[in-house]
């Protein structure tokens, strides 16, 4: 039985638009090395979401969603360079960005919630 998790299938969602998009930009933009960053860090958000859902202790829990979070920073700053670089149209970047800051968003308040107890 699959239980809802929203921070655990919006990660993993996530992590595929940016292997999508990865491959877009490396096909049709000829672009390695930014959309790299991007894919590492985009995909990272859900490994240590997942791996924090199998954590061992609350504290052990909690660094997974706080290295996820982090993770989602890095994300976006790539993706507001590649933005910024015209690799992404505006379009293109407000729809991914829109959902990379969704999660941020998401990230924090679980942690927030977390360490707040």
């Amino acid at each position: 039985m699959k239980v809802d998790n929203p921070v655990r299938d919006k990660s993993k969602d996530f992590a595929i638009r940016c292997v999508k998009l990865y491959k877009y930009l490396c096909e049709e933009k000829g672009e390695y090395v930014l959309s790299k960053q991007m894919l590492r860090s985009g995909t990272s958000i859900g490994a240590n979401v997942k791996e924090g859902l199998f954590a061992q202790t609350r504290p052990d829990f909690g660094s997974k969603l706080c290295i996820a979070q982090k993770e989602a920073a890095e994300t976006e700053y790539w993706l507001e360079l590649l933005h910024e670089t015209a690799y992404l149209t505006d379009e293109e970047a407000e729809s991914i960005l829109a959902d990379c800051r969704e999660l941020l968003k998401l990230l924090q308040s679980i942690t927030k919630t977390l360490y707040n107890k």
